[in-house]
């Protein structure tokens, strides 16, 4: 029937990520037009259609069903059926569920097309301040320790200005980490885009996770880091000049991040070039200060 939505087609259909009014004309005309919708929460898909009249019902599609909707979805879009699918906000498959769905789509020769829109990832980038023409996404850093140490480690030397999600209850220690690992680089927290109680801090990356451990945020987090300075390109990310302030200011962001005398001696030794019995030393004497003593008994006062 004329203007009707190209058959057997899924559409990836980005949505506000707060403010209502940010989904674009052709997102709307998709969704209405749809024979199914599938978002990764359908009480949070239907207040953005009840609101602008759309009558789907969406079908939910998370994490832990994508892969069984699959079969379902290809057989609709054999039978020549339009599919869109959102996320709970923003860009469907950036840190959220369905690459399974749109390689398996994509796999059996159906044709995936983007209806693009809000994005928190791009949105922040445009508001922080850094540079955007190399640009790294690393989405949620793994929650193991290890892993995400070694993910950050990564980093060292490489000039692209980093954007990550956080949940606001760990952004203050994964700033501190950041800090321990990299060096303190500009950095910005862009929380709550859009909405009511947008803010968007631009500071160092110790001076904000001080600040942030003090005063917690609240809402969603993405945080745009800077990359290495030119110095630091390609090498090992060793702090500038080694010298003793920033030593100092990275044993003790390493230490509030959770991290051990040991391990912080190991990776700063690397990236500083002093010996590590110099750096655990070191350590040892930031922690036991800040314990309010030290291991020969004296006490802070």
């Amino acid at each position: 029937m004329p203007g009707r939505l190209g058959m057997g087609t899924l559409h990836i259909v980005a949505t506000p990520i707060g403010h209502l009014e940010d989904v674009t004309l052709r997102a709307l005309r998709v969704l209405r037009e749809a024979d199914w919708v599938l978002a990764e929460d359908t009480r949070h898909t239907r207040i953005l259609l009840d609101h602008f009249g759309i009558p789907q019902r969406p079908t939910s599609l998370h994490a832990h069903n994508e892969a069984s909707r699959i079969e379902a979805v290809l057989e609709a879009l054999e039978g020549d059926r339009s599919v869109a699918l959102v996320s709970d906000a923003g860009t469907p498959l950036v840190s959220d569920p369905g690459a399974r769905l749109v390689a398996a789509v994509a796999e059996a020769g159906h044709r995936v097309e983007a209806v693009p829109g809000p994005s928190a990832l791009l949105a922040a980038l445009t508001v922080s301040g850094l540079p955007s023409d190399r640009v790294l996404f690393l989405g949620f850093l793994p929650r193991k320790a290890g892993a995400r140490r070694r993910l950050l480690e990564q980093q060292r030397g490489r000039a692209e200005t980093l954007v990550l999600f956080e949940s606001p209850r760990r952004v203050a220690a994964t700033l501190a980490e950041i800090g321990s690992i990299l060096g303190d680089r500009p950095a910005c927290l862009a929380r709550e885009l859009t909405k009511r109680h947008e803010e968007v801090l631009r500071d160092g990356v110790l001076a904000l996770a001080a600040r942030l451990e003090a005063e917690p945020p609240r809402g969603e987090c993405t945080l745009v880091v800077g990359g290495a300075r030119p110095e630091e390109e390609g090498g090992a990310g060793q702090l500038a000049s080694a010298d003793e302030p920033s030593l100092d200011e990275a044993i003790r962001a390493g230490l509030e991040a959770g991290d051990s005398v040991r391990d912080l001696a190991t990776a700063l030794a690397r990236r500083t070039g002093r010996p590590r019995r110099e750096v655990y030393a070191r350590a040892v004497t930031i922690r036991d200060g800040a314990k309010g003593g030290s291991s020969d008994g004296d006490r802070k006062r």
